[in-house]
């Protein structure tokens, strides 16, 4: 009966008179994984008021009495699916989802500017001056850090090696309540390496006689000439941006770079320090 009515819902839209739109987009769609014994955690902006998924393997569970922020995501072996969520405020968030036997990443802390549209007719013109305001957004953030990889490039403050491969954090620069990461990575192997991912995490780390550490993952706003291969003896710089912040002292950056089929992953800590005193 639920999928019945979200379906109705979403015709509804596509009839929706011409001065107004669904804020619909055809943009390629992330893809999340998940398997049978973790849970994979979802957190959105706002509360979920509905999440549905395309096929019987993959399972999402939100509290359907009362809108919370996160939901949990578990599959089975099958078929590729996906996953439609609403939030409350009306924001539609769509992903394609996979079965994978070993997951690399169990948070996913989704921010609104993933949001494909919104269900609620939108006056044409409050569209079309969102959608300039993103343009112009991502035009300076493209901007600045193309200004940035144009200076001279800097002896690194931070850095990290495993088998070669070298990450390093050459500087940390503060503007327009954004923090911009100027990033290094350095392939010093005889081999290619080709990049999985790059992710940015808070680490909480516990006193006590008995130590842990906590992570949540940091969503970029954007990032700039991030590699997807770097050639043996090669050497790319880019650039991620993130939303202006700062750590108190039992909190630390850390940056995860995993190779894609392969074991030469490297992580780099980034103390608070660095993070509070920004160029």
């Amino acid at each position: 009966m639920k999928k019945y009515i979200l379906i109705s819902t979403l015709i509804i839209f596509a009839f929706a008179p011409p001065h107004c739109s669904a804020q619909t987009t055809n943009q390629l769609l992330d893809t999340i994984y998940a398997n049978d014994t973790k849970n994979v955690a979802l957190f959105f902006p706002e509360p979920i008021r509905q999440g549905v998924t395309g096929a019987d393997n993959f399972v999402f569970t939100y509290n359907r009495e009362k809108e919370q922020y996160f939901g949990l995501l578990q599959a089975t072996p099958g078929v590729e699916s996906n996953l439609l969520v609403i939030n409350g405020d009306g924001s539609v968030f769509s992903y394609i989802l996979r079965y994978k036997k070993q997951l690399s990443k169990l948070n996913y802390f989704i921010p609104l500017t993933n949001s494909i549209g919104n269900e609620r007719p939108i006056v044409q013109d409050s569209v079309r001056s969102q959608s300039l305001d993103i343009v112009k957004t991502k035009y300076d953030y493209r901007k600045f850090c193309s200004a940035l990889l144009k200076r001279k490039p800097q002896n690194s403050i931070l850095k990290r090696r495993n088998e070669g491969i070298v990450l390093s954090v050459e500087r940390i620069v503060f503007d327009k309540a954004a923090l911009y990461f100027v990033l290094e990575i350095r392939n010093n192997s005889t081999l290619d390496y080709d990049v999985n991912f790059l992710d940015l995490s808070i680490e909480t780390r516990q006193k006590g006689k008995k130590k842990s550490a906590q992570r949540l993952f940091q969503e970029p706003l954007y990032t700039y000439n991030l590699p997807s291969k770097i050639l043996k003896n090669e050497t790319v710089r880019f650039v991620y941006v993130l939303p202006k912040f700062s750590l108190s002292n039992d909190r630390r950056v850390v940056m995860e770079l995993y190779e894609e089929n392969g074991e030469r992953s490297v992580e780099l800590k980034i103390p608070h320090r660095f993070i509070n005193n920004p160029d």
